[in-house]
């Protein structure tokens, strides 16, 4: 079935960049709202979109004018029915969607395909309410819509192939790359997403380390555009309590449950940028304005002389012990590896599962030992260090560990010293949840990666970021966090065990 006309219900945020998408297109678009006043608002959000395009150079005039001629407001659904397909982008709540649905299978055309722009609610619900169920697909635009390439093409049970086939089609013709997937809540994105926002929620609730610190490990430390808290403020935190809610009623697990903290954060209304206030303040005061935050670790007097120990024997370890004594050495540091020799300040050069006290006690420099692992987003890089005092380390090796951080040129957070540590804390569970929706069956290796990069600005996505970690390494992350907190959500799929097996995941291949 070719696509030649299409309709658009709802020209709120979504649905107004949704009609632009298509009208850029070359397609005619019906754009529908529910009265004038709605219908001025959304054709203002498209005029504004193409005047900012056009603005920076990035669309000619007179496309300005061809694309708007294209687009034919309207104010009552039957508007829309000459169109081979319709998208329904109405608030994202099931009646609702549920009644534009059935409405609009009373009133379009027998072949004519209804799709709903729904994030997370179950498509299949929706079109039960529609006389043709099996003409009813999900097609989930990302915001802002006219930017975002990734199309999800969600299928149920009751859908006629060709009908997701038209769709995945157009979504090509458009410029998108679309990823078919079955009717499961939060589909791939959103699914794999928000348990990984949740989790850094949970972090900052328990003071496992404070917010600038979980956002910098994520960015610094595994390359993402953002750190969770910041994400979530810029989602909306009311929008990722909705959806983790939908992830919960259908999957169960305990990553699905939103942390207490977000759900109060929502019900005080904090819900993030819209409402000027969410982890972080919008727009950002004045650095003298800053409320307090959590007590920090003051930076001390640069160490002149440091003590690098290795926690153990292994070659790995034997490795990154010498790696950090010569990164150390580069700084300008004077470096000793005898443990018995004086020295300013004693670094354990861990990796990610941590174990900072058994060797600072061995060296019997418990007191003025701190953890340093290093890590980047890509093997070989060192963007981030992730400092890590034991119960016994003194206030005042921690504030030169942060000074040695700062002489070393790359960004610092401190972090418990639980496996994991911090940047790990956040990656394995997120690299656990990909794996596991690929060995349901649920989406290929290529398809979680097309979702993570495409539809959330992901650089690497996750397969390709278990790919560059290493699998064993992994799993041993996944191991140490299930031992210490007994969470079935830590522990190693099969699949992922299987792959540390054979070597490496295999290379997902280019979505679409």
């Amino acid at each position: 079935m070719e696509i030649r006309e299409v309709g658009v219900i709802g020209l709120g945020t979504m649905g107004a960049g949704i009609a632009e998408v298509f009208a850029r297109g070359g397609l005619p678009v019906i754009a529908v709202e529910a009265d004038d006043g709605a219908l001025a608002r959304g054709m203002a959000a498209v005029r504004g979109s193409l005047g900012r395009a056009l603005s920076r150079g990035r669309l000619a005039e007179d496309e300005y004018g061809r694309i708007l001629g294209r687009i034919r407001p309207a104010t009552a659904i039957e508007e829309a029915a000459t169109a081979d397909l319709v998208v329904e982008a109405v608030p994202e709540r099931l009646p609702l969607k549920q009644q534009v649905v059935a409405e609009l299978g009373r009133c379009c055309r027998p072949d004519a395909i209804l799709a709903t722009n729904t994030s997370s609610l179950p498509v299949t619900a929706i079109a039960a309410g529609s006389a043709r169920p099996g003409r009813v697909v999900g097609m989930h635009f990302f915001n802002p819509a006219p930017t975002m390439r990734l199309v999800e093409v969600v299928t149920t049970v009751l859908s006629d192939p060709a009908a997701a086939q038209a769709v995945a089609d157009l979504a090509r013709r458009l410029g998108k790359t679309p990823v078919l997937v079955g009717d499961r809540a939060g589909f791939v994105a959103n699914a794999l997403l928000l348990p990984y926002l949740n989790h850094a929620v949970r972090l900052l609730e328990a003071g496992y380390a404070g917010r600038e610190d979980i956002d910098a490990a994520a960015t610094a430390g595994l390359g993402l555009p953002m750190g969770p808290l910041a994400l979530l403020d810029l989602i909306g935190l009311d929008t990722a309590l909705a959806i983790l809610e939908v992830l919960r009623r259908e999957l169960g697990e305990a990553r699905h449950v939103p942390a207490p903290l977000l759900r109060r954060m929502a019900e005080a209304g904090r819900v993030g940028r819209k409402s000027g206030a969410g982890f972080y303040e919008y727009p950002p005061p004045e650095r003298g304005d800053r409320p307090p935050g959590p007590p920090g670790v003051p930076a001390g007097p640069p160490p002149r002389t440091v003590t690098v120990i290795g926690p153990g024997e292994q070659a790995a370890a034997s490795e990154r012990t010498a790696r950090l004594a010569g990164f150390i050495a580069a700084a300008g540091c004077a470096v000793t590896r005898d443990p018995g020799e004086p020295s300013d300040l004693a670094v354990i050069a861990i990796g990610p599962e941590g174990g900072v006290l058994g060797p600072a006690r061995a060296a019997g420099r418990a007191a003025d030992a701190v953890g340093l692992h290093l890590i980047g987003p890509e093997p070989g890089r060192a963007d981030l260090a992730e400092l890590v005092p034991s119960p016994l380390t003194a206030p005042e090796a921690a504030g030169a560990a942060r000074s040695l951080a700062a002489r070393l040129g790359i960004r610092a957070v401190r972090s418990p010293d639980r496996p994991g540590l911090l940047a790990g804390a956040l990656l394995a569970p997120h690299l656990r949840d990909a794996v596991a929706m690929i060995a349901d069956g649920y989406a290929s290796p290529a398809d979680v990666d097309a979702a993570m990069t495409l539809g959330c600005g992901y650089p690497r996505g996750p397969v390709r970021m278990l790919a560059d970690a290493g699998p064993a390494a992994v799993i041993g992350v996944l191991r140490a966090m299930h031992a210490a907190y007994g969470d079935p959500a830590f522990a190693p799929p099969p699949l992922l065990i299987e792959w540390a097996l054979a070597g490496v995941p295999p290379a997902p291949r280019p979505a679409g």
